[in-house]
């Protein structure tokens, strides 16, 4: 005789048994409840793996099954999503003249495709990049000088071997390329806190701004007299 309680009867509303999640989809559920976390406190050393765990609805044990530390999944979590994000925009800026040589008007267009994929880009990461450059000091300083200043460097590079095949001479591209960061991170922050912009408009004048100056120079004031 079969024993009570083994089999359900039928119509029963015994819930179907809950599929297992994989260690890979664990992981990323982890990381996304780790991101909620670190951006709710705006700190990473005020952000303790208990409150992670909270947000992820699993114990901190199941936790250090896949991360070694809070240091680890603060870097896999928060920082190499803005590293891969850094790393899209120098390679899309390191083939501008892929479908065609530059002139003037394709110039302009590359310039205005540049920010507006560098805006859209920090908009999005806004919350974490605040996170790493405005939290610990230690990790601000070492975010900056491997992370976002080599991409920099890396961008102005890029620059520097696009300008070389047309031979023009493009003077401190290091400098120019932390002008054009700083330029998209201020309109990004306009575009996530500031008054409704019209994107298109702000895209334009930064990007002719960009390539023939935000002001006219003196001579041709003069001539305009």
């Amino acid at each position: 005789m079969a024993r009570t309680g083994t089999i359900p009867p039928s119509g029963s509303d015994t819930p179907p048994v809950r599929r297992r999640m994989t260690a890979e989809a664990r992981k990323s559920s982890i990381l996304a409840a780790a991101r909620r976390a670190f951006t709710e406190t705006g700190d990473m050393n005020g952000t303790t793996v208990k409150m992670i765990a909270e947000h992820s609805g699993i114990s901190e044990g199941i936790i250090y099954r896949h991360f070694e530390s809070k240091d680890q999944l603060f870097f896999e979590a928060v920082v190499e999503p803005l590293e891969s994000a850094i790393d899209e925009l120098v390679a899309a800026t390191a083939l501008v003249d892929k479908d065609g040589p530059l002139n003037a008007a394709r110039q302009l267009e590359t310039m205005k495709g540049l920010y507006k994929q560098l805006i859209s880009t920090l908009e999005e990461v806004l919350p974490l990049l605040g996170l790493v450059l405005f939290g610990d000091p230690q990790v601000a300083k070492r975010f900056y000088r491997d992370t976002f200043a080599t991409a920099m460097d890396r961008l102005a590079e890029a620059w520097r071997e696009v300008e070389d095949r047309y031979g023009f001479p493009f003077e401190s591209p290091d400098i120019s390329a932390r002008a054009v960061m700083g330029i998209a991170l201020m309109q990004a922050l306009e575009n996530k806190h500031g008054k409704k912009a019209n994107r298109g408009r702000s895209v334009a004048l930064l990007s002719e701004g960009t390539i023939k100056g935000f002001f006219p120079t003196l001579e041709a004031v003069a001539e305009l007299k």
